[in-house]
């Protein structure tokens, strides 16, 4: 257990201080677990996300395919163009887009789709890119807090607790509508002296002829017809059985082959740094779980509160917080969920949706992932995007905007749950 925290707290240093690039410091902290013993061979298959690496490379390579077309070019002037080259309209848009999208899809899928577009604009109207995609992250997790779908944590707490969509939607969503109300004007008050845009810039955008930007209008349809399959692919997966990495998956093979494009050369956009990076995570973190390191610290959170609910709820909400801001919060909600079920046996309080420990859970490992870039699939992502375009996003800047919305974003979840459940 000390060998995998100690290799965990190594990884994390040189991520912070980006000595190495993050995939190979993830490499070496997975190849370290591995030769040491720390988790079986066997077991890295079972700690390896493959649902979050197959919808990465399925995305990845569905957006090449349709960017190839000038379908995100076309977006951007469209939306600048919509906008009269406002940059605050437009940076409000884009957050409730995000956040909207992140609920119904997921958080990971959002950011491919948006970040391209996002990148797109602020160079249309020569606004600064780094914070419009960090904002983009963060929204994209606060967002997937509110339904069933749109994080994984939800979805393995709905499934551990037999929760359904319609539990979600009545706890959570009310209180993500209030964080994200809060987030947006929070971060329109931090960029506003950033957003000027010239007359000279605003004319050539409302000047502009978006149509001009397409490329190849029928490849795009098809594209696009695609992408409509894979959509409701992922409306429907939980009815259908499939995860939502094996549709996108399909969909990639699908779009490759009635767009008649070479997949070597598609597969050239893909993020593979991204890919290694969350497989290194994806085993380290494993080897927290199967040394016990994990489940020592879910279990130090509920020790801490006896049989007090509201103290429990809230030691829950904030150590789940800051726990997924530097753990993957999957593996932690798959510890905590048996440990909050047995614990509400013992107590004899309500297994249902009406008990606020299923939220106070959800809450904080959802929103603790805007904590720092690690803390979720979205973040690590978009910092990649970002680097292909040129735009370096730092461990360190990335936290210094990330970190404060998290502390608000979770205070007001705190709030939320004492004035729902205990006032």
């Amino acid at each position: 257990m000390i060998a995998s925290i100690v290799i965990f707290v190594l990884v994390y240093i040189l991520l912070a201080t980006e000595r190495v690039e993050k995939s190979v410091a993830a490499m070496l902290g997975a190849a370290a677990v591995l030769i040491l013993g720390l988790i079986p061979f066997e077991s890295v298959a079972a700690a390896v996300d493959l649902n979050v690496i197959f919808l990465l490379i399925g995305m990845m390579t569905c957006v090449a395919i349709l960017s190839e077309t000038g379908f995100f070019e076309w977006v951007a002037i469209s939306v600048a163009k919509a906008m009269n080259g406002r940059p605050i309209p437009i940076l409000i848009m884009l957050l409730i887009v995000t956040m909207i999208f992140s609920a119904l899809l997921d958080n990971v899928t959002t950011i491919i789709l948006l970040a391209p577009v996002t990148i797109l604009i602020t160079q249309l109207l020569e606004l600064p890119t780094i914070p419009f995609l960090i904002l983009e992250a963060l929204a994209s997790n606060i967002g997937g807090t509110a339904t069933l779908i749109g994080d994984p944590p939800n979805i393995i707490i709905g499934s551990r607790g037999n929760l359904s969509f319609n539990d979600f939607l009545y706890h959570l969503t009310p209180g993500v509508v209030v964080i994200a109300i809060i987030f947006v004007i929070s971060a329109l008050m931090l960029l506003k002296k950033h957003l000027h845009v010239s007359d000279q810039t605003r004319t050539r955008v409302t000047e502009s002829c978006p149509k001009l930007a397409l490329r190849d209008v029928k490849k795009m349809k098809r594209s696009l017809i695609v992408f409509g399959f894979i959509f409701i692919g992922f409306f429907t997966h939980h009815h259908l059985g499939v995860p939502p990495g094996v549709i996108a998956l399909a969909g990639m093979g699908v779009m490759l082959m009635v767009c008649f494009t070479k997949s070597e050369a598609m597969l050239r956009h893909v993020e593979w740094d991204a890919i290694l990076f969350f497989i290194g995570l994806f085993i380290i973190i494993g080897a927290l779980e199967h040394t016990g390191a994990i489940d020592l610290l879910a279990n130090g959170l509920l020790n801490l509160c006896g049989d007090n609910m509201l103290l429990t709820t809230m030691v829950v909400l904030w150590g789940s917080a800051f726990l997924s801001a530097v753990l993957d919060n999957i593996p932690f909600v798959i510890v905590m969920m048996p440990m909050i079920q047995k614990l509400l046996v013992d107590t004899g309080a309500s297994p249902t949706g009406d008990n606020p420990l299923f939220w106070a859970l959800a809450m904080g490992a959802c929103l603790g992932g805007n904590g720092t870039i690690i803390g979720a699939s979205a973040n690590v992502v978009v910092s990649k995007i970002g680097e292909c375009n040129g735009y370096h996003i730092s461990f360190m800047h990335f936290m210094k905007w990330g970190f404060p919305f998290m502390i608000q974003s979770v205070f007001i979840a705190m709030i939320y749950l004492w004035l729902r459940y205990f006032f």
